[in-house]
């Protein structure tokens, strides 16, 4: 409880909990700690993380101090934190971009973590990322075609594509990549994930015809 906010309540609206932990350090902090590797109440974790994110995306200033420490969740063994600080970074980026040139390596390992969401949606906020860090463009999207050097077997790897490719079509209109990335997503129609291959061909149909 922190200023009549119960972050297990599973009724409040995270909106409303961001808001109030602009100006109430204890709640921020109790945020923080709500999305931690360490066990959690699924309500508190819930509550945190949909804070947090939302914190991110419209007050992104009030986090970029706290930077470091979503970065070390990259390396928890909790999928669920790791969940969180992607689309964290992913936003603050926004305002420090310089930030992330630092931890570029620890951001795109995640495309080889073991679980395929933690590794989907890192692929999925390079987009952002790329957007937000125009002159790191190019590598991001080196990085993103590289998938098939991660571990994953073949039909995680396949849905992995999925979220490559809807990263790749907010990146193709403004890159000098399109090649590579068209001869990407063209590999990727017979794929063994029904999604990567609808994808695919949506993809070529809207930059193709």
């Amino acid at each position: 409880m922190s200023n009549l906010i119960n972050l297990e309540n599973k009724f409040i609206s995270p909106d409303r909990i961001a808001e109030m932990a602009i100006d109430n350090p204890a709640l921020l902090n109790e945020l923080l700690a709500g999305i931690s590797p360490q066990s959690q109440k699924s309500t508190r974790r819930e509550n945190s993380s949909q804070a947090m994110m939302f914190m991110a995306e419209t007050w992104p200033e009030i986090l970029v101090p706290h930077w470091d420490y979503f970065v070390s969740l990259f390396n928890s063994p909790n999928g669920f934190s790791k969940y969180v600080a992607i689309y964290v970074i992913a936003s603050l980026t926004k305002i420090a971009p310089e930030k992330f040139v630092a931890n570029t390596e620890v951001y795109f390992s995640l495309l080889d973590d073991d679980s395929v969401m933690v590794a989907s949606h890192a692929a999925l906020n390079a987009a952002k990322i790329a957007q937000n860090c125009p002159s790191h463009q190019t590598e991001i999207i080196q990085r993103l075609l590289g998938v098939d050097n991660t571990h994953h077997d073949p039909n995680h790897l396949g849905l992995l594509k999925a979220y490559v490719i809807e990263a790749l079509n907010a990146l193709y209109p403004n890159t000098a990549n399109q090649k590579e990335i068209l001869n990407f997503v063209k590999a990727q129609i017979d794929s063994s994930s029904p999604k990567t291959g609808k994808m695919a061909k949506a993809f070529l149909k809207k930059y193709t015809g």
